[in-house]
C-alpha cells in the first residue's frame, strides 16, 4: 500500500510591489519614462493633468487627491507624488552614441535581410552560437544536431550553410568565419580589388602556410612577387581584424546607438557629485467621476455599485504599487550609483585607467546592503556621463591582480600597460609573449604567459608573428 506523507516545503514568492520593482529597476530612463506613460494610459483612475487646485477657487469643484480617501472608503490612504524626479515640465534630453551589443547588432542586420522565418530562426541560433571572437567554431553538422535535440526543429546542414553565408556579409566583416583564413579572406572580400588586395588574397589562399610562418622567400618565389608588391599586400593583411567580434572582453563593438544618460557626473574643486535627467513625472491624483463612483458606493449595497467599487480598489492598489516602485527604483539607482563613485573616486576625477580599481558586483552590494542581484540589474543598460566620456556602468566592474608590490590592479590597467608595450615594440621583432611577460614584470606587474595571451587576444592584438613587417 502506498505510503503517504505530509512534508513542508518553504517557498519564497515575490509580492506584485516586488516584481514591479525589478522590472522598472532594469530599465534606463527613455524606457522608463514610456512606461510611466503607458501606466497612465491603461489606469483610468490615475489623472496627469495639471493640478486644478492652483487655477480654480476652494469653491469650485476639484479632483480629489488619494489622500483624501481614507480606509473607510475601501482603500489604503497613501501619497503618490513623486517629488524627487526635478521640476522641468518636459524632459531636456542629451542623446550620445555609444556602442551597441554584438549580438544584438547582427540580430537586427538579420532582420533586414528578406529571409522567411525558417531562415531568421536559423540565423538567431547561429548568432548565438558564435564565440566573443565573432568566430563559429563548432562544425555545422553538430549545429544541426544541436537545433534538434534543443529547439525540435530539424535542419539540413545545406539550409544552415546558406543562412552561415547570409551572415558572413554583415558587418563586422570577417564575422561567422570558421577559422583565421576564412575571417581575413571575408574581410578582402569586402574591399575594392585593387592589385594589393588581389595579391594578398592569392597569399592566403595559396600560401597561408608559409606567409604565417614567415617564409617570405618562399612566398614571392612561388607567387612571382618583387619585395614591394609583397609589402603592400602584408599591409592589406595586416590591417584586417583577426577577431571581428570586438576588441575587449565587454562584448561591444563599434555600432552606434542612441542612449540618454541615466547619471550625470559633476566635478567641483575635486567634490564629484552626480544627478539623474530629470524628466516629467507628474502629480498623480485620481480621476474626479471615479472618486465620486467611490464616495456614492459608499452607502449603496446594489451588485452594480459594489462591483463599481472592486474595480476602483484594484485600480487604486495598482496605482499605488507603480509609484511606490518608482521610489524604490530611485532609491536603488541612487544608492547604487554613489557607492560606485566613491569606490571608484580617483578614477572619475580625471577619467585615468590607472586609477580604475579591481570592482565586482559582491563589492558593491555588501556596501549598499542590497542583493547581487539587484546590483546586477542596477548596472545593465544604464550609463553615466563623465567629463572624460560616456560609459556603461558594468565598464567600471574588472576583476582584479596584484602587482609586485602587492597591491591590486584592475584587468584594465593591465591591459593599457600591454598595449602600451605592444606599441613600443620594434615591429621587426615583435615580442613574444614570454618577452611580454618580462616586459610586464619590468613595470611591475606579476602576470603569467597564459594570462598574456588572453589579454592580447581580447585586445585584438595578433600573436607575435603575425606582427612582424619586413
Amino acid at each position: 500500500m502506498p505510503r503517504q506523507e505530509l512534508t513542508l516545503k518553504q517557498q519564497q514568492r515575490l509580492s506584485p510591489l516586488q516584481i514591479l520593482t525589478i522590472k522598472l529597476m532594469e530599465l534606463p530612463v527613455q524606457e522608463l519614462e514610456q512606461r510611466v506613460r503607458n501606466e497612465l494610459e491603461e489606469n483610468p483612475v490615475l489623472d496627469d493633468t495639471p493640478d486644478p487646485d492652483k487655477e480654480r477657487s476652494d469653491d469650485e469643484v476639484r479632483d480629489v487627491s488619494l489622500d483624501e480617501i481614507q480606509e473607510d472608503d475601501y482603500v489604503p490612504a497613501y501619497k503618490t507624488r513623486v517629488n524627487n524626479w526635478g521640476k522641468d515640465p518636459r524632459p531636456e534630453y542629451n542623446t550620445f552614441s555609444v556602442k551597441e551589443s554584438f549580438s544584438q547588432s547582427l540580430e537586427d542586420q538579420l532582420g533586414f535581410r528578406n529571409l522567411d522565418e525558417r531562415a531568421q530562426m536559423i540565423g538567431r541560433f547561429l548568432i548565438g552560437s558564435l564565440d566573443s571572437d565573432g568566430y563559429l567554431r563548432r562544425d555545422i553538422s553538430s549545429l544541426v544536431d544541436d537545433m534538434a535535440f534543443r529547439m525540435g526543429v530539424n535542419v539540413s546542414e545545406e539550409e544552415m550553410e546558406a543562412v552561415l553565408k547570409v551572415i558572413q556579409e554583415f558587418e563586422p566583416a570577417g564575422v561567422g568565419a570558421r577559422n583565421l583564413r576564412e575571417c581575413l579572406l571575408l574581410q578582402l572580400d569586402a574591399k575594392q580589388p585593387t592589385e594589393d588586395v588581389k595579391n594578398a588574397r592569392r597569399i592566403l589562399e595559396e600560401q597561408f602556410q608559409e606567409f604565417s610562418n614567415r617564409h617570405f622567400q618562399k612566398v614571392m618565389s612561388r607567387l612571382g612577387l618583387d619585395e614591394q608588391s609583397l609589402k603592400r599586400a602584408m599591409a592589406c593583411i595586416t590591417k584586417l581584424n583577426p577577431a571581428p567580434g570586438g576588441q575587449i572582453d565587454d562584448s561591444y563593438n563599434d555600432q552606434a546607438q542612441q542612449v540618454v544618460p541615466d547619471f550625470v557626473l559633476s566635478e567641483q574643486d575635486g567634490t564629484l557629485s552626480f544627478t539623474m535627467p530629470r524628466f516629467n513625472i507628474p502629480e498623480l491624483r485620481v480621476n474626479r467621476k471615479y472618486a465620486e463612483m467611490l464616495m456614492e458606493a459608499k452607502n449603496g449595497s446594489s451588485r452594480e455599485q459594489k462591483e463599481a467599487v472592486t474595480f476602483v480598489k484594484q485600480k487604486l492598489d495598482s496605482a499605488k504599487w507603480f509609484v511606490e516602485a518608482l521610489k524604490q527604483r530611485q532609491n536603488t539607482l541612487q544608492k547604487t550609483m554613489q557607492a560606485i563613485l566613491d569606490y571608484q573616486h580617483d578614477y572619475f576625477l580625471d577619467g585615468d585607467e590607472s586609477n580604475l580599481r579591481p570592482m565586482v558586483l559582491k563589492d558593491i552590494a555588501e556596501v549598499t546592503g542590497f542583493d547581487i542581484s539587484t546590483i546586477s540589474r542596477v548596472v545593465n543598460s544604464k550609463y553615466i556621463e563623465t567629463h572624460f566620456g560616456i560609459f556603461p556602468l558594468k565598464y567600471f566592474f574588472s576583476e582584479g591582480m596584484e602587482n609586485s608590490d602587492g597591491d591590486e590592479v584592475s584587468t584594465r590597467e593591465l591591459k593599457k600597460a600591454l598595449q602600451e608595450c605592444v606599441d613600443a615594440e620594434d615591429k621587426r621583432k615583435p615580442l613574444t609573449d614570454e618577452q611580454l611577460v618580462e616586459q610586464m614584470t619590468k613595470r611591475g606587474y606579476k602576470v603569467a604567459r597564459r594570462t598574456i595571451a588572453k589579454y592580447r587576444s581580447q585586445l585584438g592584438i595578433p600573436h607575435a608573428s603575425w606582427r612582424k613587417e619586413i
